[in-house]
């Protein structure tokens, strides 16, 4: 999270490319990378003079999964990821930002391999309807045997306000 504008504007000139089909940036950091208030506020601070673009974090620690951390995200619209599997409870709940609900689905009895056909997708679509959040994204992640495909097509069909994307 140091010397990051040259690496950093070389990455969003190659994402500028994609003009308007441009989705959220995902910043997945590390599974050992604690939180420390410093170092974050000055990477997020350079990171949103360098974009506007939708932005989401993705930490893995549980450092991160505390008021704190969530309040910086949020003061500088950068969403928190809610990840299924969860390292930790709080884990697969939004948070940071409240401007875009982001949600990565691996599979969660095996990952990357576990599809979501056990009625799972009808309770999440119920509860991104509730959420109302303004920008709602759900990124399957299960992709072996086509599982990503088949669940975002079901989770489109459910009569979500917030299509799968």
């Amino acid at each position: 999270m140091v010397d990051v504008a040259e690496p950093l504007a070389t990455f969003l000139g190659e994402c500028g490319a994609l003009g308007d089909r441009l989705g959220p940036l995902l910043i997945q950091l590390p599974p050992s990378l604690k939180f420390d208030p410093e170092p974050v506020e000055r990477f997020l601070s350079v990171w949103r003079e360098a974009t506007t673009a939708a932005s989401v974090l993705e930490p893995r620690h549980d450092s991160w999964f505390l008021p704190q951390a969530d309040a910086l995200l949020a003061a500088l619209r950068v969403a928190r990821v809610a990840a299924d599997p969860a390292v930790m409870p709080d884990a697969a709940s939004p948070g940071g930002w409240p401007g875009l609900t982001y949600r990565r689905l691996r599979g969660s009895q095996t990952i990357y391999k576990t599809s979501y056909d056990d009625g799972r997708l009808e309770a999440l679509a119920s509860q991104m309807a509730e959420e109302k959040s303004p920008e709602a994204w759900v990124i399957f992640d299960n992709t072996q045997w086509s599982a990503a495909t088949t669940d975002a097509l079901k989770l489109m069909a459910s009569n979500s306000p917030a299509p799968a994307r």
